[in-house]
C-alpha cells in the first residue's frame, strides 16, 4: 500500500451559487498538501475533479 491507496483531503471554494439552478455553481478546489487549484462552473466539473481515478491522475503526468 502506498500514500495514493487512501482518502484524499480536498478544500472546496464555493463563491457563487444559484437557488434556481442547483447543478450551476462556481468555485475552485484545493488538495491538501499539493500546488495549486482547479476551478470549476458546474455541479458536474466539481465531481470530475473529486472522482479523479490513480488511472486518470497518471495519463495527466505524461
Amino acid at each position: 500500500m502506498g500514500p495514493d491507496d487512501f482518502s484524499h483531503d480536498y478544500i472546496v471554494r464555493i463563491y457563487r451559487f444559484e437557488k434556481d439552478k442547483p447543478r450551476s455553481l462556481i468555485g475552485l478546489v484545493e488538495e491538501v498538501g499539493k500546488k495549486g487549484k482547479k476551478g470549476f462552473h458546474t455541479y458536474d466539473e466539481l465531481w470530475e475533479i473529486l472522482n479523479v481515478t490513480k488511472e486518470d491522475q497518471r495519463e495527466k503526468q505524461k
